[in-house]
């Protein structure tokens, strides 16, 4: 039976989203297509990690070795070079993050590969792997039918699935033989932190965003006030950002941050595609704009046309 490996990336000791990311869509791929679902977990002390994904897939590969300790390509394309070799598997899957994009493009050159980046979905349709990513900038979404090939390499990008896996698997743990070390030419030297930001709209529960609509600086004020009054956190779109009427950390997009929270209150937002990417996951979304054509309400699921100004008093006395 054929196999969908799925290429698990951590940090600092913890599994990333996108790992349980690309879990979420390699199980249904694997339903579907009557696959086995197998998972590689490289690096050391890694029991813990283990442990969390030993009931979502039917296979665990796990190395643990010293020089896997923290993420450097040299090593890692030494072990999933030769995990690949071996297992031949239909199609790997990546991260299309640092680390992914780092990976895959070797990876595809040394076994040669067929790689397709960056994918929003992928699906097999009579045999022939089709995959929908975004080109020019994202300006077109594309669906791409890839020619027969006996595996793939595809790299998700983040944010496209939910970070929510089933756990009704029974994983055969296999802890497979590390390759001949070479002398590595990049090492690890040390994590550098990015400068905290004032705060961290991935966490927020609740998210009001403003957009282009709010008109000049002077506004943001009422929308913050609106935000505190209903326990929200303030974000923005793009133009709001690089006018400088809000620090970058509180965009949110292709350019800015993934976020899901329970409910995304979009102020004078039009939807632009780099817009929704970084938030069409949230779990409510209610948009607010003069522009009944606006794309933001195609994510929509409340839409309200109108001057957001006169909406806000509104929406204000419902949440509270």
């Amino acid at each position: 039976m054929e196999e969908i490996l799925v290429v698990a990336e951590h940090r600092k000791g913890d599994l990333r989203d996108i790992t349980f990311e690309m879990l979420n869509f390699a199980q249904t791929f694997a339903s579907q297509n009557q696959m086995k679902l197998t998972v590689l977990l490289l690096g050391q002390n890694i029991s813990e990690m283990a442990g969390r994904l030993e009931d979502s897939c039917d296979n665990l590969l796990v190395l643990d070795a010293p020089e896997l300790a923290a993420y450097s390509p040299d090593p890692y394309l030494l072990v999933i070079e030769k995990t690949m070799q071996e297992r031949k598997s239909f199609l790997t899957l990546m991260g299309h993050t640092a680390a992914g994009m780092d990976l895959a493009p070797p990876l595809a050159a040394r076994l040669s590969l067929p790689l397709m980046s960056d994918c929003l979905d992928a699906k097999l349709d009579n045999g022939q792997l089709e995959v929908h990513r975004q080109i020019y900038g994202g300006k077109i979404n594309a669906h791409l039918r890839l020619k027969h090939f006996d595996q793939y390499l595809v790299t998700v990008r983040p944010g496209c699935f939910p970070a929510s896996v089933n756990h009704d698997r029974s994983a055969n743990k296999v802890a497979i033989e590390p390759p001949a070390w070479t002398e590595f030419r990049r090492r690890f030297l040390a994590y550098v932190e990015a400068e905290l930001a004032d705060v961290d709209i991935t966490a927020a529960d609740i998210l009001v965003s403003v957009g282009r609509g709010i008109g000049k600086p002077e506004n943001i004020s009422a929308v913050q006030e609106f935000a505190d009054a209903i326990g929200a956190t303030l974000s923005c779109s793009r133009p709001v950002a690089d006018k400088g009427w809000l620090p970058k950390s509180r965009q949110v997009g292709t350019s800015g941050k993934t976020v899901r929270p329970k409910v995304y209150i979009a102020l004078g937002i039009s939807g632009a595609f780099q817009h929704q990417a970084g938030m069409k996951n949230a779990e409510t979304i209610i948009a607010v704009n003069k522009d009944a054509r606006a794309p933001i309400f195609n994510v929509a699921h409340y839409g309200i046309v109108g001057d957001l100004f006169q909406v806000i008093p509104i929406l204000k006395d419902k949440f509270s």
